[in-house]
């Protein structure tokens, strides 16, 4: 890609940051602290180790997309109350429960840039305090008083371990099968999203047809997002957190490069199966495959890709009438996708 492409795409999805965030920040601005403040609150400890961890894993606290789709899809229907707020507190602490124990699992010495609990402590002070998140996170879902929110955080702590345990199991067994790729990331990414929509819902007394129009926005949200996710890997960044094809490493092959193995028939084709069939690729190999991908228009196509569920996200939120936040959520759509980082 020529470097003057590169230039016009980081400056438009620099623009769009920028006008989320201000947008954000004039519509929920406000709310978005209160919840910071009882996320700080839920998660005190006199145990001066485990205050060292949390304090440090805050001062990297990414993005906070779960929080502020719970926010704003609470905002559709009324007012942020205590119900909301305590909901978005126990979605983003079980969601980082689940990145510290996946930074074990694969060993992550960086995330968001920064060294990861496990490289910075050791395995066993990650694991805990993983569980003392997941623990925390618990308690403030009691703390919503909605039986609905406590159900679902309960619930989706076994649908995100699941997607973790499919996806392990499809690159043990190097399954090249889109649908089976869809399946895995919509348990692992998209489920978290669409509960944040729920949530944000069932704080604020939405209807049953209001709950599945935001759930499906939300899930083509989640979708959106691990595909773009998926592409950062097929391009040096740094800002990502994780060096080029290091999904091809753990043998976890996503949308590029599935759809270049599936749409072609080639003698080269057949070369890398092979060598994903194999597995315990080499830099070098990974580089290939990754070359292979590009140039048989693997990332083309899951940019259309995101495009359609793009569309899809949009029609869900359809029923509502015109408002600053039906606009921020499809602000977000154009954000997630966008993104460089």
């Amino acid at each position: 890609m020529r470097f003057s492409t590169l230039l016009l795409l980081f400056l438009y999805s620099y623009i769009i940051a920028m006008d989320i965030k201000e947008s954000l920040k004039d519509v929920i601005g406000v709310d978005l602290e209160n919840f910071n403040v009882a996320l700080r609150n839920s998660l005190s400890t006199d145990n001066a180790l485990l205050r060292g961890v949390i304090d440090y894993y805050l001062q990297a606290k990414g993005k906070q997309i779960r929080p502020m789709l719970v926010i704003l899809s609470s905002r559709l229907f009324g007012e942020i109350n205590d119900t909301t707020i305590s909901a978005a507190v126990a979605i983003e602490l079980l969601h980082n429960a689940t990145l510290i124990h996946d930074d074990v699992v694969d060993s992550s010495p960086l995330r968001r840039g920064r060294k990861t609990v496990n490289n910075i402590w050791d395995n066993r002070v990650a694991v805990l305090v993983g569980d003392f998140f997941v623990s925390t996170a618990l308690q403030s879902a009691l703390q919503s008083n909605n039986l609905n929110t406590i159900s679902l955080i309960a619930s989706l702590g076994k649908e995100l371990a699941t997607g973790e345990i499919d996806q392990i199991e499809t690159a043990d067994e190097h399954v090249l099968d889109e649908k089976r790729y869809f399946n895995v990331i919509k348990q692992k990414t998209a489920s978290l999203f669409s509960s944040c929509m729920l949530m944000g819902g069932y704080s604020n007394g939405a209807t049953v047809e209001q709950l599945n129009a935001i759930e499906e926005y939300g899930n083509k949200l989640g979708l959106c997002f691990q595909i773009k996710d998926d592409i950062f890997d097929y391009f040096t960044d740094d800002s990502v957190g994780k060096p080029t094809g290091s999904d091809l490493k753990e043998g976890k092959v996503s949308l590029p490069l599935l759809f270049a193995i599936q749409s072609n028939t080639d003698e080269r084709n057949t070369q890398m199966r092979n060598l994903l069939m194999r597995g315990n690729l080499t830099d070098e190999e990974i580089s290939i495959l990754i070359e292979y991908a590009k140039e048989k228009g693997g990332i083309e196509y899951a940019e259309e890709m995101m495009l359609k569920l793009k569309s899809e996200a949009e029609d869900a939120l359809s029923i509502f009438p015109n408002s600053k936040v039906k606009d921020l959520l499809i602000e977000l759509l154009d954000y997630i996708i966008a993104r460089n980082y």
